[in-house]
């Protein structure tokens, strides 16, 4: 069976003045033209070659010898070569370019000519080589990290449903879950996280955030930068909704309670009733 997108050891059935046809010498229902400048010197009828199948410039299945960049559903970087209004061409090392359609492309992201991306090729539905910037089901699972471990990771896609997802080392699956309080990451960008667990099927979750009781003077020394910047205070207190917190501190209300809580214990601000101050 001929195997788009792979590379694979296939038989020389007949050799033509334009190149020789290959065969599965398992499966020698179909074959498949190896160009004549792609053929080994002195290879005969019969031999076996190992090949790359892809398709021509006019969609016909083609073989060739030349070291794609990267294999079926097979994650790693790509530089964009050409933007086109069907998507991106990225350079994988071919004759013919990969396309990165614009489909495949993040929300409201565009990759710009001479820019590397993380991708996938996979198969569209009209039996073509394309790439993907989602490589969610192309990452491993197996990674060797543990909760409480820091890794660094390439932030690929965004969800309003489930948060940020993040490709660790460039290769397994990982998770800032939404409930997790984060700057807005953009696709592309790279974060240093905690892992905060890891889950049966061996996905990580992350946190751009430390232990609670690691976190908490760090939260608190932000705070004070923030009311200092504010002119002393802030005009709320720990009782204020969630969302509030959350958008003018980066912190959830438990995280900015805590902060609060060790600031008032070591006399640095007080609380009135709709407002917290710095002391004098």
């Amino acid at each position: 069976m001929l195997k788009l997108g792979e590379k694979q050891e296939l038989q020389i059935e007949k050799t033509v003045d334009f190149g020789c046809y290959l065969t599965d010498p398992e499966d020698a229902g179909e074959r498949v033209l190896l160009p004549k400048s792609q053929v080994p010197e002195g290879a005969a009828d019969g031999d076996i070659v190992e090949v790359f199948l892809y398709r021509d410039s006019e969609d016909r299945l083609i073989a060739t010898r030349k070291e794609p960049a990267l294999t079926l559903h097979t994650p790693g970087f790509l530089t964009v070569k050409q933007e086109t209004s069907a998507g991106a061409f990225l350079d994988w090392g071919l004759d013919k370019d990969l396309l990165l359609p614009f489909r495949e492309q993040p929300r409201g992201v565009r990759v710009h000519e001479g820019q590397s991306c993380l991708v996938a090729p996979y198969i569209d539905k009209t039996g073509r080589l394309c790439a993907t910037m989602n490589v969610y089901p192309y990452l491993r699972t197996d990674s060797p990290y543990k909760a409480g471990d820091h890794v660094t990771g390439l932030v690929y896609w965004t969800s309003d449903n489930f948060g940020t997802f993040v490709a660790v080392d460039n290769l397994y699956s990982a998770l800032i879950p939404k409930r997790e309080p984060a700057r807005q990451l953009q696709p592309g960008e790279t974060v240093t996280a905690r892992v905060s667990a890891v889950k049966p099927d061996g996905k990580l979750d992350l946190s751009l955030r430390e232990k609670a009781y690691i976190q908490m003077d760090t939260d608190a020394d932000s705070l004070l930068h923030k009311m200092e910047s504010c002119g002393g205070s802030l005009p709320f207190t720990d009782r204020a909704d969630p969302g509030l917190i959350l958008r003018e501190t980066g912190m959830s209300k438990n995280e900015f309670k805590r902060a609060v809580g060790r600031l008032l214990k070591n006399g640095r601000i007080e609380i009135t009733e709709d407002a917290i101050r710095l002391t004098r």
